[in-house]
């Protein structure tokens, strides 16, 4: 995960994501750098648009909290349904 991090923390600062530099970004913050690791993320992001995949990433996120909304809603409304059938079921068993 931390070498995804220091990616993405080169791409904020307006560096080149290159091996060199990630190595370096992982080294500063005392953890021990793989190699094998540092080469299959930066050979991963070859061609990749790290600006466009991070915003189209954002739009993703606003989508889930709305449909969350949704499904509170609808909890609710199956909760009232519930609480209905229940009473009707305590007034037949009074009347029955």
């Amino acid at each position: 995960m931390e070498y995804i991090y220091g990616a993405l923390l080169l791409h904020k600062l307006g560096q080149p994501v290159s091996e060199e530099k990630l190595k370096k970004v992982i080294a500063a913050t005392g953890a021990q750098v793989d190699d094998a690791k540092v080469k299959s993320l930066i050979a991963s992001l070859q061609g990749v648009d790290i600006a466009a995949e991070l915003e189209n990433a954002s739009s993703f996120a606003v989508a889930p909290a709305t449909s969350t909304g949704e499904a509170k809603t609808e909890k609710k409304e199956e909760k009232k349904e519930e609480r209905v059938s229940e009473s009707a079921a305590g007034l037949s068993a009074l009347f029955g």
